[in-house]
């Protein structure tokens, strides 16, 4: 039911229109948010469990409690619709149940919300093991993590460098009647107050703006690639870094961009057309250098795959879909990603590892195992604490953004070099 089920849900409402589309992502992203705080308090009310046949009740169950719950859409309302949303099912049979349940919650909601406190996977809504990994890492800011996991995420708008300034950008938005507001850090980062189709945005078509999170539009600048470089980008999909690259760096001497599926890589494609900018693609695996030419690279960005749990606010299914067992899985692709992208870099170059990833496993173990084993390998500081503005929290290597900083996804940063030739 975590996964499989909602995930079909998802996709079955991505093929409706207008404001049925709406009102069902609603639902559906609702669910997949709120999917252990719901489940909690439906149990509360169902005198056995549903069988795995009428996973699809369950379904219709915890989306009237969302609505209930988050939603101001009146009580009746809620409880006519599920009813009669059975019929649809072809389960008449229960509609006695569907209206004790909801009638039930709607009586007995505030103890029963009292009551859910007291259990942290319905509390927070988030899986215990994932629970527990935050509390073992940010012993400090495990809460706001949850917290911030379950919020709303924002638009972020990046402005092509190469065709506007921010504060331009951000003058057609206002003569369109958009509000936006800068970021203390990403330069080219605009947050929209409002949700908007991106296609109606001025100059989208053209160019002038990408959709990205402002976290994510950091690791272009923490490459600081340079005019004649040779700049690679492993596990590119959907191409929003490399493109940035390339705007604040256009005259490179290649971009050459990897990514493991021809799918994926047609997103980065897409971008790369839409933006006007060129790369060399590459469809092959990060961790198998078998496509390369033997030439390194002044600059790698090693976007490793990951966990994403630093980006659940924008991917609630996150949640149901990642099991714990896969951060192993990941670790160990993670490094071989890693130890491949070192043999390709120049001596005096620059790698930069990120993840969306807020697990230490996946972030700054890596780092350390790289530098164990590669000892002409060292760390870049990312921030001078006498010249730059502080942004996110120092790891024993890198910098680890959380999710809600400054209204940002959670992105870990760290930059390695490799030593010069004596």
């Amino acid at each position: 039911m975590q996964g499989r089920s909602l995930v079909v849900a998802k996709s079955a409402a991505d093929e409706l229109e207008g404001r049925e589309r709406a009102l069902a992502m609603e639902l559906v992203n609702g669910v997949l948010r709120w999917y252990w705080k719901l489940d909690f308090l439906l149990n509360q009310f169902l005198e056995k469990p549903l069988r795995n046949k009428e996973q699809d009740l369950k379904l219709l169950l915890l989306m009237a409690l969302y609505e209930l719950v988050e939603l101001s859409t009146p009580d009746y309302a809620v409880v006519n619709e599920a009813v009669s949303a059975s019929k649809s099912l072809g389960k008449q049979w229960a509609k006695g149940m569907i209206n004790g349940v909801l009638r039930s919650f709607i009586r007995d909601q505030q103890a029963c919300l009292i009551k859910m406190e007291a259990n942290q996977e319905a509390y927070y809504s988030h899986p215990y093991w994932l629970i527990s990994l935050l509390k073992k890492d940010w012993p400090e800011h495990w809460q706001k993590i949850l917290q911030a996991n379950n919020q709303r995420p924002p638009l972020w708008l990046r402005v092509n460098a190469m065709q506007n300034s921010t504060e331009a950008y951000k003058a057609l938005l206002q003569e369109q009647g958009l509000s936006s507001s800068p970021h203390p850090y990403a330069q080219q980062a605009l947050k929209l107050e409002q949700g908007v189709d991106v296609i109606s945005l001025p100059g989208f078509t053209q160019g002038q703006v990408s959709v990205q999170d402002a976290g994510a539009q950091l690791a272009a600048h923490l490459l600081d690639a340079h005019k004649g470089q040779r700049v690679l980008d492993l596990c590119a999909a959907p191409g929003g870094k490399t493109c940035h690259v390339l705007e604040l760096e256009p005259d490179l001497e290649i971009m050459v961009a990897v990514e493991l599926e021809e799918s994926r890589m047609t997103r980065v494609r897409e971008n790369l057309q839409r933006l006007n900018l060129k790369a060399e693609l590459i469809v092959a695996d990060a961790s198998d250098a078998s496509w390369w030419d033997g030439k390194l690279f002044d600059r790698i960005m090693v976007d490793a795959p990951c966990s994403s749990t630093g980006v659940i606010r924008r991917h609630p299914d996150i949640k149901t879909l990642r099991r714990e067992e896969d951060i192993n899985s990941l670790a160990e692709v993670q490094q071989k990603i890693l130890q491949q992208a070192w043999q390709m870099l120049a001596p005096g170059g620059k790698l930069l590892y990120v993840t969306c990833s807020v697990l230490c496993q996946e972030n700054e173990a890596q780092v350390s195992k790289l530098l164990a084993m590669q000892k002409d390998a060292f760390e870049l500081r990312l921030i001078d604490d006498e010249v730059d503005e502080q942004w996110g929290l120092a790891c024993q290597y890198g910098r680890q953004l959380l999710p809600g900083d400054y209204d940002t996804d959670g992105f870990y940063f760290c930059c390695l070099s490799k030593s010069e030739i004596e």
